[in-house]
């Protein structure tokens, strides 16, 4: 199988820019894409503030982060950005439909590309249905925030060849990242454990045992978390946590997967996290 030297990234929101950043430091020539002009912008100013960031707190030199930057480009034609890629990464909504159909359009364009979902719980034999060649098809799931999260997981189904999934764990590993090979079942290792322990918090504080800072900090210095699950949620989002509770619930029949009145009312109110500025926590506006 040729050798990966191009990245397309698919969606330019808080996985996808993060994505195509990782994979610009690692020194692949990556393309970010999305449909909405907008996002890209933005896209670009928060790689800048990250890349900044870790110039000053020297955790790159600033020729690394100048290096990154060059090798990092936006496209707002999606078949165009991904033509000549050998690893296509989707992060567009969670929703298997949208990631199918998208798998569908990219692998007419980009006939030869390997094809990466970063879906956090969805079947991805499902979505390798989508694709011309359903053999090169695995998940790359990412962890939020993507520039500082080690974790991720690699999900080969089925169909998979073999040497896709060998080459996509090669490359999340040059990506400074520690790959975990995980069967392709509903949530995964991450989403399974993660989300019974965010929903188990929601129920204590519906319950009033404690304050979602009290709850947070409890597993962050008792059972050393570095982030409690309440916080972890807002950066994640409430609504997608919401989605993924509902898609588990439904999968697996699970009682500890149904979503506690707490997270309905505030996805309904528009609380989501920190995208909204308000969630379990109060988040300030960025620019």
């Amino acid at each position: 199988m040729a050798d990966v030297k191009r990245i397309a990234v698919v969606g330019a929101g808080t996985m996808g820019h993060g994505i195509a950043q990782v994979a610009a430091m690692a020194g692949y020539d990556a393309v970010l894409t999305d449909a909405s002009e907008a996002a890209l912008d933005t896209a670009l100013l928060r790689i800048r503030e990250n890349l900044d960031g870790a110039v000053e707190r020297a955790k790159l030199t600033a020729k690394q982060a100048h290096d990154a930057a060059n090798h990092l480009g936006f496209e707002p034609d999606v078949d165009r950005a991904v033509r000549h890629a050998d690893l296509i990464i989707e992060a567009v909504v969670e929703d298997l439909d949208t990631k199918r159909k998208l798998f569908a359009r990219v692998s007419a364009v980009s006939p030869k590309a390997i094809l990466a979902t970063n879906t956090s719980s969805l079947s991805v034999a499902g979505i390798a249905a989508g694709a011309a060649y359903p053999e090169r098809v695995v998940g790359m799931h990412f962890f939020n925030p993507v520039h500082i999260m080690r974790l991720v997981e690699i999900v080969p189904h089925g169909g998979t060849d073999a040497a896709v999934t060998t080459q996509a764990t090669d490359i999340a590993r040059r990506m400074g990242k520690d790959p975990i090979v995980v069967r392709d079942t509903p949530g995964f290792a991450s989403s399974r454990l993660g989300v019974v322990l965010g929903l188990e918090a929601m129920r204590m504080v519906e319950q009033g045992v404690a304050s979602a800072e009290d709850i947070d900090k409890a597993m962050e210095l008792g059972y050393g978390h570095p982030m409690g699950p309440l916080k972890v949620t807002d950066l994640v989002g409430l609504d997608v946590r919401l989605a993924i509770a509902d898609y588990l619930h439904r999968e697996l029949k699970d009682e500890r997967y149904a979503a506690p009145d707490i997270l309905r009312r505030m996805v309904s109110a528009g609380d989501l996290g920190k995208k909204s500025g308000k969630g379990f926590y109060d988040w300030p506006a960025t620019t």
